[in-house]
């Protein structure tokens, strides 16, 4: 079995060997080169976070600008890379901003993240997106999935708060009851428990 070992060894040596190259020669600088792509998409994505004259400037985020690449263009020629995936969450959030809440639903809604703040708050958008569409069942199942992804002051307590409002306009007014005291235990100095009781007391 000599002739079959040395073979067998052989093959996984190159597979191995091929992995290696395939990783230094290839998917690194491809690493790369996507964010330094990315990095252009971003700033017109942060201008226009901070412009009047905002749509343009998500446009130019969103299909490139200036001889750079766009959060599309990014996502189609860097598959696979950080930078392709942070690009699927800028250009749903640049879409949001645009009120497409159809593109919205298109990139946001498989949109997974090692970053679990990212991953909250793409729910909380797709919910406020469903929401605009007049899908308040989805909307409902997107804020209560936001709230179960991470458990923070920031991304929690809001998107408790909005799926408690959208409840009670479901009737559904025990569980908001539940959404807006969770809010009143567990996150007391957020800015959605300022005025919880108001709300507590419209469930009751």
């Amino acid at each position: 079995y000599q002739a079959l070992i040395i073979s067998g060894v052989i093959i996984i040596t190159t597979v191995v060997f091929s992995y290696m190259a395939y990783n230094k020669f290839i998917l690194e600088p491809k690493k790369e080169d996507a964010t330094t792509e990315l990095n252009q998409a971003q700033y017109y994505f942060n201008l226009a976070l901070n412009n009047e004259d905002s749509k343009g400037l998500f446009v130019n985020a969103i299909n490139g600008g200036g001889g750079k690449f766009g959060f599309l263009d990014i996502i189609e020629n860097y598959d696979n890379t950080p930078s392709s995936n942070l690009a699927v969450f800028s250009v749903g959030m640049s879409y949001l901003n645009l009120n497409k809440y159809d593109k919205v639903i298109e990139y946001l809604k498989d949109f997974e993240s090692q970053d679990i703040l990212l991953s909250s708050i793409a729910q909380g958008v797709l919910g406020d997106a469903y929401l605009q569409l007049g899908d308040q069942k989805s909307a409902l199942e997107s804020y209560e999935k936001a709230t179960s992804l991470n458990s923070n002051n920031f991304t929690t307590p809001k998107y408790l708060y909005k799926a408690g409002l959208l409840s009670i306009s479901l009737g559904k007014n025990k569980a908001a009851s539940q959404y807006f005291k969770k809010i009143k235990n567990d996150f007391p100095d957020s800015k959605e428990a300022e005025f919880i009781d108001i709300q507590i007391a419209k469930t009751e």
